[in-house]
């Protein structure tokens, strides 16, 4: 049998490597998962396989759709495998149409459904595997799939959110710096020869405005290799443990962004939890799945404390208030929920009101970093209009 190097994490976010003797990727990552183990990547005699992550090829929206018609199909008492066959066929996206089709195989076959969707984590995380496991074993598959279907819509609800806030003013202050860019490139040169031509001593702004123009003119291919350099060794410094931590810790402590994220975390963190809770998934592996799933480094790790002392028979509360990543408000409305049996229903509200939340900060970032951005722009354009028109001054009261 041949052997497999594996790396991964453990249930305390620590990384983990080894090798592992098996028939098959599928028999190595199954034995894995049983000691649960969060495996990144696969390698078979120099055969790095790395594995696919949540969405690789099929979208969130297409979970959505699928699990809300799936549910209903359930509720109307359609079979199991007649259901998948029917949405399988249905399916337009080609690769998801695939892992359907494939499911019902595995399904009529003998296979429980979670089991033959935890063989295509590319589409059916270990949150929807989780749940539809709960589900199948209480008898309430169509309840929790309609759980599900209304967590993916709030989740690609607060993704969208996410990516208005971003993609703005990433395109406003790119297209910035084009237009500055071509300025001081195309427009510049123009002037500089022309004052050449004048002679004399030009003001010092306009020296330095004419100096960076030629830099720019010489040296732009520099610039764009740089700029290039940075941002592939920021994502490289990202992919590892100890840089994602610091990362993520920075973009927390941003002003303004900062309590965005933090409002976007605590609301996916209440409405994952509260979710899987409701839908009768372990505390332990609720808890576990939440931390995989927070999207944050630092929320994650917090998590992740948090599990290993509910572990040692604690609450939920009283860590996660001591982690301090959380606001105190989520903190005793949480021990409220704890004390009173009705976590879940407590988290689904906390996730209500900080999605609330994250629409508001959103909105107040927009109006916030437009005029910033403008307010910036004009700055630079008016130092750029005076440093050329300057000479033109000193020439106009040379002949006066």
């Amino acid at each position: 049998m041949p052997n497999f190097e594996w790396k991964g994490r453990d249930r305390n976010g620590n990384t983990q490597t080894g090798v592992l003797v098996g028939d098959s990727k599928e028999a190595v990552i199954a034995a894995l998962r049983r000691q649960q183990i969060m495996i990144t990547t696969v390698k078979e005699k120099g055969k790095e396989i790395a594995l696919p992550k949540f969405g690789g090829g099929v979208k969130s929206k297409d979970i959505a759709i699928f699990t809300r018609q799936f549910s209903v199909m359930i509720d109307a008492g359609l079979p199991l495998v007649q259901c998948l066959e029917i949405l399988g066929q249905q399916q337009e996206n080609k690769a998801f149409q695939k892992v359907l089709l494939q499911i019902r195989q595995d399904v009529e076959s003998g296979s429980s459904l979670a089991e033959a969707m935890r063989k295509h984590p590319q589409a059916f995380d270990n949150l929807y595997v989780n749940m539809v496991g709960a589900g199948e074993a209480g008898g309430i598959l169509d309840t929790i799939l309609q759980r599900l279907a209304a967590y993916i819509e709030k989740a690609v609800k607060l993704n969208s959110q996410v990516r208005s806030a971003l993609v703005y003013p990433a395109a406003v202050i790119g297209i910035s710096v084009i237009v500055v860019y071509l300025i001081l490139w195309k427009v510049i040169p123009v002037f500089a020869s022309l004052f050449e031509g004048l002679g004399g001593q030009l003001p010092w702004l306009t020296r330095m405005v004419v100096n960076f123009s030629n830099f720019i003119g010489r040296f732009w291919w520099l610039i764009f290799l740089l700029v290039f350099a940075g941002i592939y060794a920021l994502r490289q410094y990202y992919q590892t443990e100890q840089g994602r931590y610091q990362l993520d810790k920075l973009l927390l402590k941003t002003p303004v962004i900062g309590i965005l994220l933090r409002k976007i975390a605590v609301a996916r963190f209440c409405r994952t939890l509260g979710t899987l809770m409701s839908s009768g998934v372990p505390i332990l592996d609720a808890l576990d799945i939440t931390a995989r799933t927070s999207g944050n480094a630092v929320i994650e790790q917090a998590i992740l404390v948090v599990r290993k002392e509910v572990e040692e028979g604690k609450t939920i509360a009283d860590p996660l208030s001591r982690t301090g990543e959380f606001p105190p408000m989520v903190c005793q409305m949480i021990g409220v929920g704890e004390q009173t049996g009705a976590i879940d229903t407590m988290l689904s509200k906390i996730a209500d009101f900080y999605e609330d939340e994250v629409d508001i900060a959103v909105a107040g970032m927009m109006s916030l970093i437009e005029p910033v951005i403008i307010a910036v722009l004009g700055v630079v354009i008016g130092i750029i209009v005076v440093a050329m028109y300057l000479p033109m001054f000193t020439l106009i009261s040379q002949i006066g």
